[in-house]
Parts: C-alpha cells; structure tokens; sequence
C-alpha cells in the first residue's frame, strides 16, 4: 500500500468540474425566465467572456468543436485547401478542416512541452510552394500557450490565416517579445480563437464553446454560421417583409449555446481566476514533489500556464495507469497522436511520421489536476506514484 496514511473515500479523477449552490441558483433562474435559449443570458456570457481574454467579440457555440467547425467555415475552408496542426491534441483541431473537405497536415511537437514545434511547421511550409498551405492551428496545449506572436510571423511570411485552439487555457498567457503579456483568445495574432466548457475544463457548462476575436468580419459571419446561415439584421438583408422576416444567406447550422448553460458559465466565470490560481498552487506542489522524484518527468512549465492538465512521462505508462486506478487514483492520457487513428491512417498517414509525438505518447499521463482537489488527495497521489516508481 501506500506510504501515506491517507485513503480516498471517493475516486480521484485526472479531472472533475465543481458545481456550487451559486451555479445551481443561477442555472434554476434562468429555467424560470421567459427564455430557455436565444435569450439575454448569450449575449451577457458573450460580454463577460470576450473581457476575461480582452478580446473584442466573443459567440458561444454548442461546443468546443462546433466552435472549430464555425471558424473552418468562417475563414473560407475548401476541399483541397491544406492546414497545418499538431498531433498531440484532440481529434476535433484536425476534424474542423476535414469537415469542410481540407486536407490536414501535421508537424511535430517540441518534446520539452508537447506544443507544436514552429521550426518544424517552417520547414514544412518551406518544403513547399508558396501559396501550398492555407492556415495553421496551433494549440495551448494542457494550458501552455503556444507563442503566437512567432506563429503569426509564419502565418504573415506564408499569407496564412490562423486559429488559436485555447480549449485548454483560458486566463493563460504567453510573454511578447516587448515583455507584454498577450492573453489566450485575445485576438492580438490570431484571427480566431476558440474555447471550450467541456466539464473538466477551467469553465464547465457540460457542453459548450466559444469563439473570440477581434476582427468583425469575422464575428458577424459566425453569428449568421451559428444559426443556420440566417440574419434577421435589416442592414444586411435584400428585403424586409416585415417584422417576421429573416433571410437565410448561406449554408449554416444550428450551433447555439442556450441560456440555461450560459448562466451557469456565467456563474463559472466568476470565479474562473480563483480557480486558475488553485491549478497552478497544485502544479507548484507537483513541481516540487517531482523534482526530487527520479523516473517521473513533467512538462515544462511556464509563468503563464494555465494547468488545465499537468502531464508526466515515465518509463513504464501502462504499468503506473494501472497500478493508480487499484489506489482509486484515474488519471488518463492525452493525447493518442491523431496521424496514428485509423481514420487518418485511411488519409495516408502512419505511424513513424512524427517519432516526437509518438515517443511523447508512449510516456505520458495526465495526473489529478483540478481547483476542488485536496491538499491530502494531492500528497496520496504523489505518494502512489512514488511507490511505483521505487518498486
């Protein structure tokens, strides 16, 4: 058994999200209000999320992935159109493009952060004709943000447009090279961002996304993509029947996010910088543990991580993932490299394409990381991998 005296009485999960007496009242006010959807709560989840990143628009979506789905729409995605991601990610950063008929290429990671590695996107954009590649999808990935002001110097080199995949981060940052810290999803280099409020996510809304940025443009072409292709806008309708009338102008969805879960989001975001603080007390606790722990290696950190994961690499994966769930303890891993699924395996590509992500994948595990987390629950953890890894 473990070292520790202490024993869980529930289940530890690599995630879990925190529903408080506040966000139950918030959600059951909105249940008695005339509107269940389409109603003030969007809008007002829009305005306060758009100013936690400081961007200038924000529209919440159904989920992090429609959110991707809008912005591959938005900025004009077409069969045969090339985009560039990484691997080690979820699935929907890749499937965005292939639901618009483009083709996803891959560059490897950085094995010191598991972030795509920006050398190795230019190698591959200069490998290429000008003009070969469309856009890029870099991704804050376990809530590292990924340096945006170098991705959008080879977005501006290659003329390609850019969407920041942020699901991970919100609250994280990065340090420009004028020593200003440029906030996930604020729309400074990227022409898109996304969230997403999954219920291990920083906000958790149980399904929903969101969507920033500071061009209007593009804002007002996801709000029509969002609901079916459909404005109501007078402005920018060919004709007005009436006060009934609404035009569908283009081939849209019905990707909205309704006010029951945007109250609670509201009510989530409250206290989102409380919780960011407490995910990163925990990393520092993780941090210091680990250092003097031989065999267990985290990512490297940074002041502006967001810790919506924190991931170690050890030598034996499969061993301590199992070892862990007979302590109670479920960790998990993030991420199976998306070039190795079956799907895009179909698409051409194999394993041995991107050795890095592979190698990252066959050591790592995402370890308990979230705000409602103990002090004592922590120190179990740390203590059952230790006790693995001396064996």
């Amino acid at each position: 058994m473990s070292d520790s005296a202490f024993q869980p009485t529930r289940p530890i999960a690599y995630g879990r999200q925190h529903i408080t007496p506040a966000d139950v009242q918030a959600v059951t006010e909105t249940l008695y209000s005339d509107y269940l959807t389409q109603g003030p709560k969007v809008a007002e989840f829009e305005e306060r999320f758009a100013a936690y990143v400081g961007a200038s628009y924000a529209v919440a979506v159904a989920n992090g992935t429609a959110a991707l789905h809008l912005c591959a729409l938005a900025l004009g995605v077409q069969p045969g159109q090339r985009v560039i991601t990484t691997p080690i990610t979820f699935s929907a950063s890749a499937n965005c493009v292939r639901y618009c008929g483009g083709e996803v290429h891959f560059a490897d990671i950085d094995p010191a952060t598991a972030l795509i590695d920006l050398k190795a996107v230019r190698r591959l954009l200069e490998s290429h004709p000008q003009g070969y590649f469309h856009g890029l999808i870099p991704v804050d990935f376990a809530g590292l943000p990924v340096d945006l002001e170098e991705a959008r110097k080879l977005c501006t080199e290659f003329n390609l447009w850019m969407i920041e995949d942020s699901c991970h981060a919100p609250g994280g940052f990065f340090t420009d090279s004028e020593g200003q810290e440029q906030w996930c999803g604020n729309g400074q280099f990227a022409d898109l961002a996304i969230f997403s409020f999954h219920p291990v996510k920083h906000i958790a809304t149980g399904e929903g996304g969101m969507i920033t940025t500071n061009r209007r443009d593009l804002y007002e072409h996801l709000l029509r993509l969002r609901t079916h292709g459909i404005t109501k806008d007078p402005a920018h309708m060919s004709r007005n029947d009436g006060g009934w009338y609404m035009e569908m102008q283009e081939l849209g969805y019905n990707y909205r996010m309704p006010d029951m879960l945007c109250a609670l989001g509201i009510s989530q975001l409250e206290r989102a910088a409380a919780g960011l603080a407490r995910r990163r007390q925990l990393a520092a606790y993780y941090d210091a543990a680990f250092a003097a722990t031989p065999g267990v290696r985290p990512l490297a950190g940074a002041a502006g991580h967001a810790y919506h994961l924190y991931v170690i690499q050890v030598a034996d994966r499969k061993g301590l993932y199992d070892f862990l769930r007979t302590r109670q303890i479920y960790a998990q891993v993030h991420y199976i490299p998306v070039h190795t699924m079956p799907y895009y395996q179909s698409l051409g590509w194999q394993p041995g394409d991107f050795p890095r992500a592979e190698a990252y994948y066959a050591h790592c595990l995402s370890i308990p990381l979230f705000p409602s987390l103990t002090d004592e629950e922590q120190q179990y953890v740390v203590a059952c991998i230790r006790e693995f890894v001396g064996q």
